[in-house]
């Protein structure tokens, strides 16, 4: 009988998020996609440096740097747009770095309100993290909350509109 061990291949962890905001679907994309890089450290504090490499315009192959604090270190990586379907659908994924952010922006209650889920994907991770894969994903899940939460409020306080 043959033995295959799985040392040598990569292991994805994920945590996704879903919230309903009343906000129109595309004022959400639009906070999401179309001005990523103005709102994004609104919502993710633990981002203490955001650069856009290819100008301030969002489109696909648009690449930007990205520095966040990690339980006090500091992890930089590139990063692109991988996907941007206005109003549906926004993603980045990181260069170099393993990840991936995935925003699904879906219509509730004809244009009334927007269901956002936010999933992030951690595509691989080193066999000397597995044995800590459950609190990765734990952290993981636990930033996605975070995420969805932030956006919602920001979205639906009195300054949204100056956003």
């Amino acid at each position: 009988m043959k033995v295959m061990l799985s040392f040598g291949t990569s292991k994805q962890v994920s945590g996704e998020a879903s919230i309903v905001i009343k906000a129109n679907p595309q004022d959400v994309f639009c906070f999401i996609g179309e001005s990523f890089f103005l709102n994004y450290q609104k919502w993710a504090p633990e981002i203490i440096e955001l650069e856009p490499l290819d100008g301030d315009k969002v489109f696909i192959g648009a690449k930007g740097r990205q520095v966040r604090e990690d339980n006090d270190a500091l992890i930089e990586s590139i990063f692109e747009i991988a996907e941007y379907s206005p109003y549906s659908l926004f993603i980045i994924q990181g260069l170099g770095v393993p990840y991936k952010h995935t925003y699904l922006i879906e219509d509730q209650e004809q244009g009334a309100q927007a269901r956002l889920t936010f999933r992030f994907d951690l595509l691989e991770i080193e066999i000397f993290m597995r044995p800590f894969e459950k609190l990765i994903r734990v952290a993981i899940e636990d930033g996605a909350e975070a995420a969805v939460e932030n956006i919602k409020n920001l979205l639906t306080t009195s300054t949204a509109s100056a956003l």
